[in-house]
């Protein structure tokens, strides 16, 4: 590509003002966001996560807002999302505090994995999927890792 810069992830995270996760969760990229990394990222930085919630180690996010290491945090995801963002919890409310303590800062948004929620999304989502299905009574696979 031209007119990219490659540099170490240590150097993305020093350097950085906005940091958005768009990678699998794997072994490697687990908690890939961690107490190391905040102590290296600007005060102000903006980190937006739509990846998956296990990139983030949830703790260590909480620990940088409440030491104004970060200046915002998007989360579309979150790491112990499962038992959260997809049942009605309205009566009861959740006993996740780390996901408590989060929705009191006033510069932290969660979309509770809703944020591909839009038109444009929901008519991509369709097209690949039916382009997938022809593809496959063809005999082909696309989109395949």
């Amino acid at each position: 590509l031209k007119n990219v810069k490659y540099v170490t992830q240590e150097e993305l995270f020093r350097e950085s003002d906005i940091i958005s996760l768009h990678v699998p969760l794997t072994d490697k990229t687990h908690h890939m966001i961690n107490a190391q990394t905040f102590k290296i990222t600007k005060p102000n930085l903006m980190l937006i996560n739509t990846g998956r919630g296990g990139l983030i180690d949830s703790k260590a996010l909480l620990q940088a807002l409440k030491q104004q290491k970060i200046g915002f945090a998007g989360l579309d995801v979150y790491e112990e999302e499962e038992n959260v963002f997809f049942e009605d919890l309205s009566a009861s409310g959740y006993q996740d505090d780390i996901l408590a303590r989060l929705t009191t800062f006033p510069n932290v948004v969660i979309t509770t994995h809703q944020g591909f929620l839009t038109h444009e999304a929901l008519t991509n989502i369709s097209q690949t999927t039916l382009k997938n299905i022809a593809s496959f009574e063809k005999g082909k696979l696309e989109n395949c890792l």
